[in-house]
């Protein structure tokens, strides 16, 4: 139970902590390439969603994102995330909200860094990544997980029931 509290504070401050950073180092000095014209470290501000989508829509996020966390929490506490891979891909999916979440609500924008050119995708940063992994452990466990099934109780005059 205590790594699904702790793995969304752990995402939140080190993507927060990574935010700071790129705030300090990177914003005004351009992109700072690590492998060049593949993987760059670019200060951005993102005022969308994923891939830049919904620019300028702060109100809605800061609307509709404590609703999508109160949804996710009434379907923790329903049992919706029944196994560990569930509640781990929960665990990253309130991080990466979180993360963003602070971003909006205090700055109107969500500060991202992390530039992977070779194919021309969106800048993301750290509660991008926690999203996504979420998201993609969410699927896994949605492919894998069977319901177990119910036993349905027998009476005396039930055609499976056998007369001794």
């Amino acid at each position: 139970m205590l790594l699904y509290i702790l793995l969304p504070i752990l995402l939140v401050g080190l993507d927060q902590a990574v935010k700071h950073w790129a705030s300090a180092a990177l914003q005004g000095a351009g992109t700072m390439p690590l492998i060049a014209g593949v993987f760059h470290l670019t200060y951005a501000e993102n005022t969308g969603a994923a891939f830049s989508l919904l620019q300028g829509g702060r109100t809605f996020f800061l609307i509709i994102t404590p609703l999508a966390m109160l949804l996710l929490a009434l379907a923790a506490r329903r049992g919706y995330f029944p196994n560990r891979l569930s509640r781990i891909a929960f665990a990253f999916i309130v991080g990466g909200t979180v993360g963003n979440f602070i971003d909006r609500a205090r700055q109107g924008f969500v500060v991202d860094m992390f530039d992977f050119r070779l194919i021309n995708f969106a800048i993301f940063n750290v509660a991008d990544v926690a999203l996504t992994i979420g998201v993609g452990l969410f699927i896994l466990h949605t492919l894998l997980y069977k319901e177990p099934a119910k036993e349905e109780p027998h009476g005396d005059d039930s055609p499976d029931s056998d007369p001794q």
